[in-house]
């Protein structure tokens, strides 16, 4: 079969792209290995989170930072909002800019399937690449339902996180096939696993969930300090929940600060409560998961201290224990890996593609959308905003 573009990827960033191409009048082809669109039916659960209002290039980590901001300016919150609402698709504000969808995640699908083939895009499900050439000015898909040619291709495969979904590394092969650089792969928006002994000591706190603030040191892309507020939720391997995996997004190795009273001055507290009669472990019961603050106390605290009232701990030893609460630092075990994550951070080199087309610079006609590129968000709405974005930018020019 021959056709204008070819698009490998039949999630967010590919529909998008297909819609796009086909509305100039392209014949458009898309090739899905499983079922189209499986992570936007997943997404948000179940409401689709699929964009966010305080969207800029900052909520976005890529060796290259500024290579988001054209795709982004190109299609933002406002215009995607503008077109469900014309299609009768309404969505709703919830915390920290965030847009779901006021009904389920398959209507949104359905929408994107309808524009699709009504823009005259041709979608295929159930097919495998087996493989990608370049002859001449157009290139050469082979699958196991025969072979498709095209002028332009367009890789919008996704990245490695959700291997029940079908992720694979198609893209990421492709692109070094044809001599891109691919940065390095990693899982993330993914819960951290305890070391051995976090495990022993915290393991049995499976299910607590508790308002925290969690913070990196320095890292290579910002050279400051990384703090995300929100909950955070003790789990039988770690720690997971929402502040946790923004803060897995930039976490390169190293310690991990927990902040377990972000909004509270303890130590003030501790000084204007020194009189009472009160233990220490039902103080914080006050504060904290009762169960927590016990476990809690029996490891930061000495033999005793636990019960023993506030009156009787001296100054420094409230000074220490409200140190421990504020800076609770430990060294994650790692991750859970592409199996828990919600993304795949690192990709397709920004510098071989445009950041106005999508197109790759040494290979005319090659495009690449969505999360098989380095250009990776934050929680939040960010990385289904990316795959519209760059889909429609990629569906532009293709």
């Amino acid at each position: 079969m021959k056709c204008d573009v070819l698009v490998i990827g039949g999630g967010a960033a590919g529909l998008m792209c297909s819609m796009e191409a086909a509305k100039r009048g392209r014949s458009v082809i898309v090739l899905e290995h499983g079922k189209p669109g499986r992570k936007v039916l997943a997404s948000g659960g179940g409401r689709s989170n699929f964009t966010n209002l305080n969207l800029s290039a900052d909520n976005y980590l890529s060796e290259n930072p500024d290579f988001p901001k054209s795709a982004l300016a190109g299609l933002t919150p406002a215009d995607i909002v503008r077109s469900l609402e014309i299609r009768g698709v309404l969505s709703e504000e919830r915390e920290n800019g965030q847009l779901f969808l006021k009904g389920r995640s398959r209507e949104l699908l359905e929408l994107l399937l309808g524009e699709c083939r009504g823009s005259g895009a041709e979608i295929v499900a159930g097919i495998k690449v087996r493989s990608v050439q370049k002859k001449g000015g157009s290139f050469s898909v082979d699958t196991g339902k025969g072979r498709f040619d095209a002028g332009s291709l367009v890789v919008a495969t996704g990245g490695l996180s959700c291997p029940e979904l079908g992720a694979t590394n198609l893209g990421h092969r492709i692109a070094s096939q044809f001599g891109l650089r691919v940065t390095p792969l990693r899982p993330a928006l993914v819960p951290f696993t305890f070391g051995p002994e976090e495990l022993k000591r915290f393991g049995g706190l499976s299910g607590i969930s508790l308002k925290a603030s969690v913070s990196l040191g320095k890292n290579k892309n910002k050279n400051k300090k990384k703090s995300f507020l929100g909950d955070i939720l003790f789990t039988h391997r770690g720690i997971s929940g929402p502040a946790v995996l923004q803060a897995s997004l930039y976490w390169a190795g190293g310690a991990v600060t927990i902040d377990l009273l972000p909004d509270i001055d303890i130590k003030g507290m501790f000084l204007n409560d020194s009189a009472r009669s009160t233990g220490m472990h039902n103080y914080l019961s006050d504060l904290l998961p009762r169960r927590f603050a016990l476990k809690w106390c029996e490891f930061f605290l000495s033999s005793g201290a636990c019960k023993k009232p506030l009156r009787l701990h001296s100054a420094r030893e409230l000074e220490r224990a409200a140190e421990g609460l504020h800076n609770w630092t430990f060294l994650p075990g790692g991750t859970e890996g592409f199996r828990t994550a919600e993304v795949t951070a690192g990709g397709v080199d920004t510098r071989e593609l445009s950041s106005r087309t999508m197109e790759c610079t040494k290979v005319p006609g090659l495009f690449f959308a969505g999360e098989v590129v380095d250009v990776t968000g934050q929680l939040g709405g960010y990385n289904l905003h990316w795959a519209w974005a760059s889909g429609c930018a990629a569906g532009r020019y293709a």
